[in-house]
């Protein structure tokens, strides 16, 4: 080994640091424990009966073409079916607007990839999706936390950030925000909010990077327009996944942005992975096609509704009046916020004990903050694993009560 190896490595693999939420699911691999910690599909969703069928058939029918390469935007009739799908719900887009990426985890990476240089400014939400802070701050971000009310990121405090930052001469690169059923407080931001930011970010002439994992797992409430489709000035960049309403082990996701934009995720894309892999595009574009992904995705999304009305009422039962939690109308996560002076972390090393598992909420706040909250999955764990957690971590929240009283 050579005598200096971290010397040799580069800044970026130097300051990165291993994810908090993988970290945490490997004490959680035990099957005695009841996790809700993960953010994981529930596998009673997946299609897998379907999929032998549409498999089998393609490999029949199609051969060796879906083993070849494929363009790096991706394969032209999933693209094609994106766009359909889209316009069927009255987005505005050409087929030059998708690119196809490994996950919209790679979106994500992607996006930082080519607007951001070391210190750059990148706006989210106090607290945001861990994933996507962790991309942006691989090329160097300096990520600047809005706090959230319950409508989401809050426009007042945004236009204020905005303000401070413009008098001091920066620019932010972009506002990340994940408007439906957002990870990790399962808020969604209504239509007004949404036209609130987008105004902000033409006045500062800013860019909105929007995630939409689980846009189309709604199961009560009002769908709301997606904020790439209320811009009317290429101002927001989409991203879209199959993660959630198909299958995670695909790893199909989109990009649904601007042609300037997609030009240069395009050549970005070029060097990361050359292209997303043919067959599983291949495979999407006829489980698409077929008529399953609607009744499909319509049994996901009941199950998942009545997981979340099973969890919320034993919270509802069992937690202290001192405990707060969100009620999301659709996606996999909820929050919770102690009463301040309870410490999330210690409570995680009890629960473990007690063989119950959450992810803290401070690894989702850039400012180090949320040190009282919790997040909590609700689409993984069967109605009787839910019980029994919920019930477990109500005691362990209870007993800790005691010791700070």
């Amino acid at each position: 080994m050579i005598s200096n190896l971290k010397g040799t490595f580069s800044q970026i693999s130097n300051n990165n640091k291993r994810s908090a939420i993988r970290e945490i699911l490997k004490l959680t691999q035990n099957p005695e424990i009841i996790s809700f910690a993960g953010g994981l599909p529930a596998p009673e969703s997946f299609p897998v009966d379907a999929l032998d069928t549409i498999v089998s058939d393609m490999l029949h029918e199609e051969g060796a073409a879906v083993l070849q390469y494929d363009a790096t935007e991706g394969v032209k009739e999933l693209r094609e079916v994106l766009l359909k799908k889209y316009e069927a719900e009255g987005t505005q887009a050409t087929l030059d607007n998708f690119i196809i990426t490994t996950g919209s985890q790679q979106g994500l990476d992607l996006v930082g990839k080519i607007f951001v240089n070391d210190g750059d400014v990148v706006i989210c939400g106090l607290p945001s999706y861990l994933g996507g802070i962790g991309a942006f701050k691989a090329y160097g971000a300096k990520m600047e936390g809005i706090p959230m009310d319950e409508q989401g990121m809050s426009a007042k405090l945004l236009e204020a950030k905005l303000e401070t930052l413009k008098q001091q001469g920066i620019k932010p690169k972009f506002i990340y925000v994940i408007p439906d059923f957002q990870n990790p407080t399962g808020i969604t931001m209504p239509e007004s909010r949404r036209m609130e930011i987008i105004a902000l970010a033409h006045k500062y002439d800013v860019l909105i990077v929007e995630d939409c994992p689980y846009r189309e797992v709604r199961f009560e409430g009002e769908p709301q327009r997606m904020m790439y489709d209320l811009d009317n000035d290429n101002h927001v960049i989409t991203l879209g996944t199959f993660s959630k309403i198909f299958a995670p082990g695909f790893r199909i996701g989109w990009v649904l942005g601007p042609k300037d934009v997609n030009e240069k995720i395009v050549i970005a894309k070029q060097s990361a992975d050359l292209c997303t892999p043919t067959f599983v595009q291949k495979i999407a574009v006829r489980y698409m096609n077929s008529g399953i992904f609607e009744s499909n995705l319509k049994k996901t999304i009941d199950l998942y509704h009545q997981r979340r009305d099973v969890m919320l009422a034993e919270m509802e039962k069992h937690m202290p009046d001192c405990v707060k939690w969100t009620r999301p109308e659709g996606g996999m996560f909820l929050f919770i916020t102690l009463p301040e002076n309870m410490d999330a972390l210690e409570l995680f090393h009890k629960a473990i004990d007690k063989k119950v598992a959450f992810v803290t909420g401070n690894v989702f706040y850039c400012d180090g903050g949320g040190t009282n909250t919790i997040r909590l999955n609700f689409s993984y764990v069967n109605n009787e694993k839910a019980i029994a957690g919920i019930g477990r971590l109500a005691d362990i929240i209870k007993a800790e009560l005691l010791v700070k009283a």
